[in-house]
């Protein structure tokens, strides 16, 4: 059995207890880490490693280990989605920046969709959970919120659990010791992909309305 690499020795008992038990839930584990992880104390990369994990592990499993790791990650957004459309503006000013703020609200108000979607599709450094916030605090419709987070989590957890399914081991060791860089790349391609259509889109629709 692949170990874990977010379990070590030298980690705290606590930490290391819980990460121990979310690996040994297999993919139900996806479920309270997506919580975490798109929480306001996310742990960046925590998902990514499980689903390479667990495909390397059990190969004719990886599909449903990125259909799940997606699920955890929708179930999360969702959560921080409700509370932010909760509380609001007000509520996210009193915890983020105000220059913070105000820049991902300027890049919601431009790319919509494609500003949850993009976000959902990198690996880290990319951050989530400011664009799941402001989109709950600024209203965006639901079910474009989760037809986003979809789009970009499935492909992203896909191609890791393809890649883990196919490589095993050596795709596990690339992702600890050398940052995914052939991974990062391929899914940096298939962003500027969705990029693309978003924009060739929105100008579509822009001239009809023009006409």
């Amino acid at each position: 059995m692949l170990k874990h690499p977010l379990i070590s020795a030298s980690a705290p008992t606590a930490a290391r207890s819980a990460r121990v038990w979310i690996f040994h839930l297999g993919a139900l584990g996806f479920l309270p880490l997506g919580l975490i992880d798109n929480s306001l104390i996310p742990i960046p990369g925590s998902m990514d490693i499980l689903v390479i994990a667990l495909s390397a592990g059990k190969k004719e499993l990886w599909i449903y280990y990125s259909l799940m790791a997606t699920l955890g990650s929708i179930l999360g957004g969702y959560v921080s989605y409700r509370l932010a459309r909760k509380g609001g503006k007000e509520a996210l000013s009193h915890r983020f920046p105000r220059k913070k703020l105000e820049k991902v609200y300027k890049i919601f108000e431009k790319w919509g969709f494609g500003a949850i979607a993009i976000p959902a599709l990198l690996p880290p450094p990319a951050p989530m959970v400011p664009f799941l916030l402001v989109a709950g605090a600024m209203q965006y419709p639901l079910g474009k919120f989760l037809a986003a987070l979809t789009a970009g989590r499935v492909i992203r957890y896909s191609i890791l659990a393809y890649f883990a399914a196919r490589y095993g081991k050596r795709m596990l060791a690339l992702a600890t010791q050398i940052q995914r860089p052939i991974l990062i790349a391929a899914i940096g391609l298939i962003a500027i992909a969705v990029v693309a259509i978003i924009v060739f889109l929105g100008r579509k629709r822009k001239r009809r309305a023009q006409g």
